[in-house]
């Protein structure tokens, strides 16, 4: 999820910016593309082979100069099928691309006011059972929510609050077929007092639980910054995480090797588990163009295409 809106660098038309999509697909696909052909993109339009063994998406906010029509035509010139961290408003746009919505939000509140607090969880559990099922007559799964910040309680109440609110819609979740995934976050750089600012007590919260349509959304540039050690915890303890973010650490951009992160065999190591969910993109860009945006979000897709 953002830390803050990522400011435009550009200020281009609606006919601009599909200019520069369309050069995208054609020097991807080497093919020639009428511009009525790009509202109705085949599936196999990328040249870009990935060997299937990841499946990738991108965070709907890290490209925020981009229409979510365009990040679908982006998403399949690249060659993958999925955006995250999207709402029920965008989805007739996804389906219209056959593109997953790979993290669905809308439920929540905002980063701070989560469900470690008690305050929140009467409107939070009014909102998220609504919201289960608009995510499961839409035929997608996964359903983000968030801790909310301290504000002075401990973990250990903070964890007791938690589960006694999520109690309120696990069983909702479990009907639907919804599972609902926790964004672990570091309250070092980012988000100051954030409640699940570390892997211990999101794995406590889901062994609270018990259900398997709870999960944690490990985010890989958050757990460095709070704990490191990304490997050994996805490796003991993968079966709680049900989804991931990428991001290069420091500063959240591309995770190539700017970064201290080694991607690959972060991948690796989350393949090796048998994970069979998401790995989304949720570094922020640094190239002043959208088209070398993208580039670098091709590059990403590769680093990770293990």
């Amino acid at each position: 999820m953002p830390d803050k809106r990522m400011e435009s660098e550009m200020n281009l038309s609606d006919n601009g910016r599909r200019e520069l999509l369309k050069k995208l697909v054609l020097g991807m696909t080497g093919a020639s593309l009428s511009a009525s052909a790009l509202a109705t993109l085949p599936d196999d339009i990328s040249d870009l082979k990935l060997k299937g063994n990841i499946n990738h998406s991108v965070a709907r906010w890290t490209y925020g100069e981009l229409s979510v029509e365009e990040l679908c035509i982006a998403a399949k010139a690249i060659g993958f099928s999925a955006i995250d961290l999207i709402g029920p408003a965008d989805w007739p746009t996804l389906k219209k691309y056959g593109i997953d919505s790979s993290m669905c939000n809308g439920a929540e509140l905002n980063l701070e006011d989560g469900w470690a607090d008690l305050a929140f969880h009467d409107e939070l559990t009014e909102r998220y059972l609504k919201h289960i099922d608009l995510v499961a007559d839409a035929g997608y799964r996964n359903l983000i929510c968030f801790s909310g910040n301290k504000r002075g309680v401990s973990p250990e109440q903070g964890l007791q609050h938690a589960a006694t609110g999520l109690k309120r819609i696990i069983k909702q979740a479990e009907k639907r077929g919804v599972i609902l995934q926790m964004e672990l976050f570091n309250s070092k750089v980012d988000h100051p007092d954030y409640f699940a600012d570390n892997s211990a007590w999101g794995i406590a919260l889901c062994k609270q639980l018990g259900s398997a349509n709870f999960k944690l959304l490990y985010d890989i540039y958050h757990m460095q910054i709070s704990e490191g050690d990304i490997i050994r915890t996805i490796r003991d303890n993968h079966e709680y995480f049900g989804h991931y973010h990428t991001a290069g650490v420091p500063g959240r951009n591309e995770i190539n090797d700017t970064q201290e992160l080694f991607y690959p065999a972060i991948i690796k190591a989350i393949n090796k588990t048998g994970f069979n969910g998401y790995v989304a993109q949720e570094f922020l860009p640094t190239p002043k163009t959208i088209l070398d945006q993208i580039e670098s979000l091709r590059e990403a897709i590769l680093i990770c295409d293990v």
